[in-house]
């Protein structure tokens, strides 16, 4: 069984406003509205996403990694692989 992240969350509420504020992007165009304003709204989804992802890659670090670790579960160089390999998502 996978254990749940601390922050999923945190990270759920964050997609889910991400996706409101694609909406309402898509609605804007649907309406023909300003490009300025579009762009606004386009500007908050990315920003909505970024943080949604750097939530998830921190809490993976901070908690199944550091577990891994604590646990002796895994080799260090297991560990810093999979660190590797997250962080190219930042």
């Amino acid at each position: 069984m996978i254990k749940e992240h601390k922050k999923h969350r945190d990270i759920i509420a964050r997609l889910k406003r991400a996706n409101g504020h694609l909406l309402k992007v898509i609605n804007m165009l649907d309406n023909d509205v300003e490009c300025i304003g579009v762009a606004q709204q386009l500007h908050a989804v990315e920003r909505a996403l970024n943080e949604a992802k750097k939530a998830l890659i921190y809490d993976h670090v901070n908690d199944c990694l550091q577990d891994g670790l604590d646990n002796k579960s895994v080799t260090s160089k297991s560990i810093l692989d999979e660190f590797k390999q997250i962080t190219r998502y930042l």
